[in-house]
């Protein structure tokens, strides 16, 4: 099920748009640093959890058990799709040994990263991917399912693997769908 009008306007959301469906069984926290655009889908088990900001754009969908997760800022612009169990990390512990990590010791005693993630328009991010922080992805990527992203994606690029690798270019097909797609709604 999908929360109720009334039940978006109690969650006191920084912003949000027209036909908005957030299931019932999200996770949302920090809701006053959350902007939502308009025709914005997020399904059941995901979790909303911005330390800084979450600005999502218009006709976006969010999958099941995906989680934007961290103290740095989020950015998805229109159009993007964010398949089931993908994880957006803006925030994450050294791993090196240099430090110690979790979230039940101070930040004293840790080596944390944070940074921006910026999901530019028309990209789709596949199934079970990693996006750690700093990164921006191109317009128009295409993420394959179970990929680790840990640095900037080029425009229209398709990524695979872990390490990701620019494996090709995207068809641009899409764009004269958009065209047609935003003149037929006006």
């Amino acid at each position: 099920m999908f929360l109720t009008h009334d039940e978006l306007s109690k969650i006191k959301f920084k912003h949000v748009g027209k036909n908005i469906f957030i299931s019932n069984k999200c996770s949302i926290y920090s809701p006053h640093l959350i902007e939502i655009g308009d025709n914005v889908r997020i399904d059941d088990f995901s979790i909303l959890s911005p330390g800084n900001s979450l600005k999502i754009g218009n006709y976006v969908h969010i999958g099941c058990y995906s989680s934007l997760i961290g103290k740095g800022e989020f950015i998805l612009e229109d159009f993007v799709g964010i398949s089931g169990r993908v994880s957006l990390y803006s925030s994450s512990d050294d791993y090196t040994g240099m430090s110690m990590t979790n979230a039940m010791i101070p930040n004293e005693f840790k080596k944390i990263t944070t940074g921006k993630i910026h999901i530019k328009k028309h990209s789709i991010i596949g199934s079970g991917s990693i996006l750690l922080p700093n990164i921006t992805i191109g317009i128009g990527c295409s993420i394959y399912a179970q990929t680790l992203i840990k640095s900037d994606c080029e425009e229209f690029g398709v990524y695979s693997g872990n390490p990701s690798k620019l494996v090709g270019k995207r068809l641009k097909g899409f764009l004269e769908y958009e065209k047609k797609f935003i003149e037929n709604n006006k």
